[in-house]
């Protein structure tokens, strides 16, 4: 995961560390020769960016292997998290491949809402164009790298269960600083849910996957916010 500095220096005020050699997805769909009013739907713009900065076979793969273990981590830790808002322009890639998100306003639930309609529908980002990177240029579900992409996000899941009460002192104790989505105790319900410390392993284990197949077989409604974003940006 990428790790980049905030500093907070009065109320409503700070300083962010820039990630340099990084775009947004937004702008890599927007330079693709495949943008168009719908390119958040179609596959291999984010493929394309990062081989063009990484032409040799040895650079490409080491790339393709950033991106599949950073989406991984980021996947498992904005759903544990319940992360919000993650629009085309929020989440980005560097050019060595990894994939990181930005803009962490909205937690633990607190999901954004369009005409009365929640904008999220999926439990985290996982679209065709990410599987089209981690299987190297195919799709599907079937492909060695995929399944090795899954084992990933399971094993993250299953290694913050293990840390899950420490995570939830962590959080209990920043109930204090003034966050808005993290005001009380009842906050803390949500990585309750999300971790299901009440299961064990195996069941907690079944739950993961069936949010897994729940990202990925619903990532059109992803690919349709980012259109509509995109569309709003560029009309503005």
């Amino acid at each position: 995961m990428s790790i980049y500095d905030c500093i907070s220096m009065e109320k409503k005020m700070g300083m962010i560390e820039v990630v340099l050699n990084a775009e947004t997805i937004a702008n890599i769909q927007k330079k693709s020769r495949l943008f168009s009013a719908t390119s958040p739907f179609k596959k291999g713009s984010i493929f394309a960016w990062i081989k063009e900065h990484n032409q040799s076979e040895e650079q490409l793969q080491k790339a393709i292997q950033e991106f599949t273990y950073s989406c991984a981590g980021y996947c498992v830790a904005t759903y544990v998290l319940g992360v919000a808002d993650r629009h085309s322009d929020n989440i980005m890639i560097k050019k060595n491949g990894q994939l990181f998100h930005i803009d962490f306003g909205h937690i633990l639930g607190h999901f954004k809402e369009k005409f009365g309609f929640c904008r999220e529908r999926v439990p985290f980002v996982l679209t065709h164009d990410f599987v089209y990177v981690i299987n190297k240029g195919a799709t599907g579900r079937d492909a060695t790298e995929f399944s090795t992409f899954q084992k990933l996000c399971e094993d993250a899941f299953l290694i913050l269960r293990k840390h899950g009460y420490l995570i939830l002192s962590l959080f209990s104790m920043m109930i204090s600083t003034g966050l808005p989505e993290l005001s009380s105790e009842k906050d803390l319900n949500y990585l309750k849910d999300t971790l299901v410390l009440n299961l064990s392993d195996e069941m907690a284990l079944e739950h993961f996957r069936s949010k897994f197949s729940d990202a990925l077989e619903n990532s059109w409604t992803t690919s349709l916010n980012w259109a509509t974003h995109n569309f709003s940006k560029n009309n503005k």
